[in-house]
């Protein structure tokens, strides 16, 4: 297992600094100190590797997961707890390494969409339905008014991310978003879903 996580590591750092089309098997075996033949005995091919490489990094996932639980407890108070969850939750998905991941996704999505069908399946989907969840108990307790709470968890990340997010994919920056951006953008998303979705 240790050679394995080894090779995914050197992909992984392969294939987003070169890109799918840019990366070859040779070069993952340079970098990881590891014969062709091992490479392949783990991934029969190129696009078998990416593929794990990228289902890997949903992994990191079920720390998101646990961000929203643990940062919206039921008997909180509500404005604080989802300014905190906001501010955490920009400087998890900000990060360098997470927008190269989304940019390689995004640009092999039409090639590969069972991979890049998983990725938002096993990764910001599981954060979504968790979101909803919080969010619907949040309603059963009269702290919010919604009536569909996918889309109110929706809405949430998108006022979130809509702005930081759109300038990195764009602009192609790989350094991150300053700290008091995100903390501006982590306040006013709160106050807009409030204003829509706060107790009546």
């Amino acid at each position: 297992m240790r050679k394995r996580r080894t090779i995914l590591e050197a992909a992984t750092t392969v294939f987003l600094d070169k890109g799918y089309d840019g990366t070859s098997m040779d070069d993952v075996a340079r970098l990881a100190a590891v014969s062709k033949p091992t490479i392949y005995r783990y991934f029969p091919d190129k696009k078998r590797l990416f593929a794990a490489i990228v289902i890997t990094t949903t992994d990191q996932v079920n720390g998101l997961v646990r961000l929203v639980v643990e940062t919206l407890p039921d008997d909180g108070d509500l404005e604080r707890d989802l300014a905190e969850l906001a501010r955490r939750f920009l400087a998890a998905l900000m990060k360098p390494q997470v927008l190269r991941l989304r940019r390689l996704v995004i640009a092999n999505a039409e090639r590969f969409p069972e991979v890049s069908r998983s990725w938002y399946e096993q990764g910001f989907g599981r954060v979504l339905a968790t979101l909803a969840a919080c969010f619907q108990r949040l309603a059963d307790r009269k702290l919010l008014s919604l009536d569909d709470p996918m889309l109110s968890a929706s809405h949430f990340v998108g006022l979130l991310l809509w702005i930081p997010l759109n300038q990195a994919m764009f602009t192609g920056r790989r350094g991150a978003t300053s700290k008091a951006d995100l903390e501006r953008y982590a306040r006013a998303a709160v106050r807009a879903f409030l204003a829509g979705y706060g107790r009546r």
